[in-house]
């Protein structure tokens, strides 16, 4: 069995790298098990090892990992049968994503290990650089999506309605609790004409708020617009209100 050595170019950083996703990595033979490891801490891994399935079973006792690269004949207990047992314990057991190496290429041995509940299959010899991939695969199709939200832009300020937070360019802007729930109300009703009254219903003295739209819409003006004094997001329409116009909405994903 022989797994090739790493290039002696530095190599490709995945994109899983920049979370530092913790391996294990579970194989009887020393040699492979230490090539391994040293490849996939050049890759920016954290890396774990273990000469068995019990071996592993104790590191998971103490440790939790994003990915398991399992050997598939090993003594004792085999990388099949440690990825049903896997399969079928607790979790966050249960749901480890499991890359299985093994010499085997018979296509009986490839579905046993799939019926095991492995993630992926990958047989010896092998290319590093397909390793990699392989386990960035893994990695992606593992973790949550980010959800996904819509912010509303207009001029060149984006807004968060579900955290109330409003940006300039890059720049946060802080927003009053009246503030953020003036223009809340202005989202809403995306570019659509908004009453001074429906305005004025934010609050409980209604009489008096209708009386501070106008300054609150005035303030509002001086964060968001280029020029307050010649409005092109924040518009009066005369007689009728005030409207927001915003872009058609787009979603964006958070970064962790």
């Amino acid at each position: 069995m022989r797994v090739p050595h790493p290039p002696s170019t530095a190599p490709q950083k995945t994109a899983a790298m920049a979370n530092r996703a913790h391996i294990l990595v579970v194989d009887d033979d020393k040699r492979i098990r230490t090539l391994l490891s040293r490849y996939l801490l050049r890759e920016g891994y954290l890396v774990s090892a273990a000469g068995n399935a019990q071996e592993a079973t104790e590191r998971m006792r103490d440790l939790a990992f994003d990915l398991i690269v399992l050997d598939v004949m090993m003594p004792g207990e085999s990388g099949t049968q440690f990825a049903a047992r896997l399969r079928q314990g607790p979790e966050p057991l249960r749901s480890a994503p499991i890359l299985m190496l093994t010499a085997l290429s018979e296509t009986a041995n490839r579905v046993e290990g799939l019926e095991a509940g492995v993630d992926d299959y990958l047989a010896k010899p092998f290319d590093p650089r397909e390793l990699s991939l392989r386990i960035a695969s893994i990695l992606r199709r593992a973790r949550p999506a980010e959800p996904a939200i819509t912010l509303v832009r207009f001029g060149d300020c984006a807004f968060d309605p579900e955290r109330g937070e409003l940006m300039r360019g890059r720049k946060p802007v802080r927003l009053t609790t009246r503030e953020r729930d003036l223009l809340q109300t202005l989202v809403d009703h995306a570019g659509a004409i908004v009453s001074r009254q429906t305005l004025a219903k934010r609050s409980a003295e209604q009489k008096a708020a209708e009386r501070s739209v106008d300054v609150e819409i005035a303030r509002l003006r001086r964060k968001i617009e280029t020029d307050p004094n010649s409005p092109r997001c924040l518009q009066t329409v005369r007689g009728q209100g005030y409207r927001l116009l915003v872009e058609p909405p787009r979603a964006v994903r958070l970064q962790s």
